[in-house]
């Protein structure tokens, strides 16, 4: 968005619990007068490179990819939230459930030689999983990454891979699709991670009303998401036309955890992230607080506690 041009060009996955769907799907912002482009991304680090090129403003995406962005030179802020712990692991009915096992290192144990398949290198999903890995002592398991999170559970039904972390739409799919299930809950692998986020090229703060006006919506389809999740998953159903509203619903339940809020804890394991990320070697430096969030203006659309802990009342 420039002087020149008043559309909000906006990058997005295909993940369904992002409130991205909801907004497509209706007027929310049109009602704000706010005009929009939309543009589909297989993964966060897709995003990263189109916003380093300039083609988007804005972008729906999980926090690593943004960390190793801002290392690079992007110039980029963090201005709201919008869901935590979005990475879970499926595998098939051979392999042991974290809760079937002793504990995590034994659960990790049972890949010695195998190989767990992630969305790209520098994903949310792929940077847990190294960590895991990593803090454990576990060096004998290979990641293998996918350009498309879709392409997972077709790997898993293949076995080019043992397990797959992702989503939460991924263990749905896997458990109505295929014959893997669920084996690792996203509140296990960790606690209050940034699953997605919503950020900007810093440029934008300059003209913040639309921003503004932006959040408002976005705090609103989350509210949605947490009061009448039926209605969500019906509008997401019809604007993907990919999957039905039953199929969202599982998704939302899967890990009820939404809000547009950017408390202290989403803060604080953000962080944990950046350090994490430099010892595996995505990063050249320790990228701080204040590079990655500006809180100003979601402080004023949603002031007060978060809702990431307050689940659905549906």
């Amino acid at each position: 968005m420039s002087s020149g041009n008043k559309t909000l060009r906006i990058g997005h996955l295909s993940t369904i619990y992002h409130t991205a769907f909801i907004l497509k799907g209706t007027d929310l912002l049109e009602k704000q007068d706010v005009t929009t482009q939309w543009t589909l991304f297989p993964s966060g680090p897709d995003i990263i490179s189109a916003m380093q090129e300039q083609k988007i403003d804005l972008a729906y995406i999980g926090l690593p990819p943004v960390i190793i962005g801002i290392d690079r030179g992007l110039s980029l802020a963090c201005i709201a939230g919008g869901h935590i712990e979005g990475t879970v692991m499926i595998a098939g009915t051979g392999v042991r459930s974290l809760a079937e096992c002793r504990n995590m290192p034994d659960f990790l144990s049972q890949f010695s030689g195998k190989a767990i398949g992630t969305p790209p290198k520098g994903s949310i999903h792929d940077v847990i999983i190294n960590e895991l890995l990593q803090e454990h002592g576990i060096r004998d398991v290979s990641i293998t990454n996918y350009p498309w999170a879709d392409f997972l559970p077709d790997a898993l039904q293949n076995n080019e891979i043992t397990a797959a972390a992702g989503t939460p739409a991924l263990a749905v799919t896997a458990a109505r699709y295929g014959s893997a299930r669920l084996v690792v809950p996203a509140s296990q692998l960790w606690p209050f991670n940034p699953s997605y986020g919503i950020v900007v090229m810093r440029r934008m703060l300059k003209n913040t009303e639309p921003l503004r006006k932006f959040l408002e919506v976005h705090e609103a389809a989350c509210e949605m998401i947490r009061h009448d999740p039926r209605s969500a998953a019906r509008i997401v159903a019809e604007t993907t036309g990919m999957v039905n509203e039953e199929f969202v619903l599982a998704a939302y339940c899967i890990s009820p955890n939404y809000c547009a809020a950017l408390p202290s804890e989403y803060v604080v394991s953000t962080m944990k992230f950046a350090k994490t990320l430099q010892a595996l070697g995505y990063v050249s430096q320790v990228i701080r607080e204040e590079d990655i969030f500006d809180r100003t203006l979601i402080d004023m659309v949603h002031p007060g506690t978060h809702h990431y802990r307050s689940g659905l009342n549906a």
